[in-house]
């Protein structure tokens, strides 16, 4: 994972001096480090006249204060280095607030450190008391900051939902790539939806999500989003600030993992991408893992069903197009089987399961039998058809069967 890192740092624009590397059982709670590899770490920082010193782990706010007092230089951990980041390839406002809202909440616990005046108080004519001190003008302040970026997001998210309703209602699926960082998802997303998004080899260059209409091989048409890419030990405070963006993978209707197939790093890769999605709550969605880059390996282009509880696999190369159009029919030949078409009789109290689905435009037609019950035509995907018969146990869904597959 030392190349991972020193391409993290080089994205900041960083010039490395000098990496030092070790092994210990358990973090110091000091420093981290033990004390003879922070004296190491002094040594080289006094010898090379290093400004900055960036551990690849997550430190704590005492932690980074210790070390900063005994390098007497700025120390910066792993979430640091990737908020960094992250603010330079933000470029939607949505993105930007994203962003500020993981900084501030990052900031938050590590306040103590950026000031001298702690003890500086408030205070002046008619006022009892010794008043406010900095601190706690510091951290009100950025609590209302805060508390306004997250007043912001929801808008955004409430924008988003009511565009996933009405793709919902015009029954169009929705198709999310998702992989680790710098796989090729952008590239990918480009040559399979025809749009320009920006695409560099690099880590993050996507942040924002980009939305593209895609006709699959059998005239469906299916929106695919280019979703921000995921890396081991992805803050926490990210994962919550981003939830706008990352709430179009937890709701695809699929999954196309993207995998860097040059990597030799791709299964420990593929691990932490199942990571964030199991977080998420999008680990029981369906996917196909799409090994790209095969351009820079021997292996040809080629698809595989699901077998032996694996799920689809297709191995493509974005940039020069190899193996794409088979991966198109391996995800028009998934919504064909995803698809259930049938007539649903529903008794007058079932009222509920009626508006959900006309909610999921998943009614083509409906009238009302001379039982007096609802006799409705509906088509939705699998998917969605096993979470109303989680939620609605009590009706009797035998009465839906397929009768046609697109």
């Amino acid at each position: 994972m030392l190349a991972e890192f020193s391409e993290l740092v080089a994205s900041t624009g960083v010039s490395s001096v000098g990496i030092v590397s070790g092994t210990k059982a358990a973090p110091d709670p000091r420093l981290f480090v033990g004390s003879g590899k922070a004296g190491e770490i002094r040594d080289l920082v006094r010898a090379t006249r290093a400004e900055v010193v960036i551990f690849d782990h997550a430190l704590s706010p005492s932690q980074e204060r210790n070390l900063e007092a005994f390098l007497e230089c700025r120390v910066l951990d792993r979430t640091g280095l990737i908020l960094d980041i992250f603010a330079r390839r933000a470029r939607s406002h949505e993105g930007k607030l994203q962003v500020e809202l993981a900084q501030l909440q990052h900031l938050s616990t590590r306040l103590v450190r950026g000031w001298t005046h702690l003890e500086r108080q408030k205070g002046g004519i008619g006022l009892r008391g010794p008043g406010e001190k900095q601190l706690e003008t510091d951290r009100r302040l950025l609590g209302e900051r805060i508390k306004t970026i997250r007043r912001r997001l929801d808008k955004v998210r409430r924008q988003r939902e009511q565009g996933r309703q009405l793709r919902k209602k015009a029954s169009i699926p929705t198709v999310s790539l998702v992989g680790y960082t710098n796989a090729g998802k952008s590239t990918l997303f480009n040559a399979l939806s025809g749009a320009s998004v920006y695409a560099a080899d690099q880590l993050f260059a996507t942040l924002d999500p980009t939305l593209r209409r895609l006709v699959l091989p059998d005239n469906q048409s299916v929106v695919l989003a280019d979703t921000v890419g995921f890396i081991r030990h992805l803050p926490h405070d990210l994962v919550a600030a981003f939830r706008a963006t990352l709430q179009e993978t937890e709701e695809a209707d699929l999954l196309l993992h993207v995998i860097d197939a040059s990597d030799p790093e791709r299964d420990s890769y593929i691990e932490q991408v199942d990571n964030v999605l199991e977080e998420i709550g999008a680990a029981d969605s369906p996917r196909i893992l799409v090994y790209n880059k095969i351009d820079l390996t021997d292996v040809e282009a080629r698809v595989l069903p699901e077998q032996d509880g694996l799920p689809p696999r297709a191995w493509v190369s974005a940039r020069t197009g190899e193996g794409l159009d088979a991966l198109r029919d391996l995800i028009a030949r998934h919504f064909a089987r995803a698809t259930m078409r049938g007539r649903l009789l529903l008794p007058m109290d079932a009222g509920r399961l009626r508006a959900e689905l006309f909610q999921r435009g998943a009614v083509l037609h409906e009238e009302v039998t001379p039982e007096g019950l609802w006799a409705l035509d509906v088509s939705l995907s699998q998917r969605s058809y096993g979470q109303l018969a989680d939620r609605f146990g009590d009706i009797d869904f035998d009465r839906l069967e397929l009768v046609s597959a697109r």
